[in-house]
């Protein structure tokens, strides 16, 4: 199938899943419900992908419309950022040591595999390093999809019996934003995030759209927040992306590598709650807002979560990006020690 139909035909899969969700009463409906749906149809073999546009356009307005949640307040955590990064090189620390021993000795992964499987994230540069060191990719790739679909649908749910509250909607209260900041934003983000993604910086056209619309919101230049109808789609394609992850994974991959991918993430959500509970109260921030934070994995599903949840966007995009940063370092440091 020709990949604009591809598209097409994933994404409009991932809205019945958000219809759905919607009626069920499903917490962040648009993530969870396109990413069951669009990950249980690959599975039974319909080819679902996500063009490279569709995805950028997702992230622009993701990152817009995360960006008009910062003001003035949020400023005020800036100075106990640092202890927070201490704390997230040690429990990134802590997560790779005790996953990669948990697959080894209890799902029989070889030991490079087992690493590759157990880090939080970072998947591209994951399977790179697979190919390189001929591990198996398909243990790794089926575990890691694993993962962050248990994440999408598990972490809503953890903040619910946290307190969190989401009848109030996904999107924040106040007024819309005019027509001509939308447009002033998009001509200032377009450029800066394909330059951060030129830089490699992960997700970058979403980072740099929070970035720009961050600055505009901070000095008043473009109150309010994105319309509905631009917001609510964007965040269903990201639900839609979380699916089609699963492509070229079959049944019986899944059958074979599913339960480890589910005991690796149990694992490491345990790790991130009892480094997220000290410095929750450390912080003066939401327990699930700092959970959201030190998920291990899914970047833009995580960022995109903490927006839904009212979290700090500036803190929750730091965290995650400074994740990914820890990794590229402490994962071949891994690699040497087990090989």
């Amino acid at each position: 199938m020709r990949e604009p139909f591809a598209s097409l035909l994933t994404l409009a899969i991932g809205a019945v899943g958000a219809v759905v969700a919607w009626a069920l009463h499903f917490p962040v409906y648009l993530l969870t419900g396109p990413a069951l749906t669009v990950a249980a149809a690959s599975l039974l073999g319909v080819p679902v992908r996500i063009s490279q546009r569709v995805r950028d356009v997702a992230f622009l307005f993701i990152g817009l419309g995360i960006g008009t949640g910062v003001d003035a307040t949020a400023r005020e955590a800036f100075l106990r950022w640092p202890f927070a990064f201490l704390a997230l090189g040690v429990m990134l620390v802590v997560m790779l040591v005790a996953s990669q021993a948990m697959l080894r000795r209890g799902f029989g992964f070889a030991p490079a595999t087992g690493v590759l499987a157990a880090t939080p994230g970072h998947l591209s540069f994951v399977i790179g390093l697979g190919e390189s060191l001929r591990a198996d990719t398909v243990q790794i790739t089926v575990t890691q999809a694993v993962r962050i679909l248990a994440l999408t649908l598990t972490v809503p749910f953890i903040a619910m019996l946290l307190g969190v509250d989401f009848d109030a909607g996904i999107l924040p209260e106040g007024a819309i934003m005019s027509a001509p900041h939308v447009l002033i934003l998009l001509i200032i983000a377009i450029p800066f995030g394909l330059l951060l993604k030129r830089l490699n910086v992960p997700a970058g056209l979403l980072i740099g759209a929070m970035i720009v619309s961050s600055a505009g919101h901070l000095s008043e230049l473009t109150p309010g927040r994105l319309t509905p109808w631009i917001a609510l789609p964007a965040f269903a394609v990201v639900g839609t992306l979380i699916g089609s992850r699963f492509a070229g994974i079959t049944l019986a991959m899944l059958r074979r590598y599913a339960l480890a991918g589910l005991a690796t993430t149990a694992l490491t959500v345990s790790i991130a709650v009892l480094f997220a509970i000290p410095l929750a109260n450390f912080l003066e921030m939401p327990l699930a807002h700092v959970l959201v934070a030190f998920a291990p994995g899914g970047l833009e599903t995580m960022i995109a979560m903490g927006a839904v949840l009212g979290a700090n966007p500036g803190f929750v995009a730091a965290c995650h990006v400074g994740r990914l940063l820890f990794l590229t370092v402490l994962v071949p440091a891994m690699l040497m020690r087990v090989r």
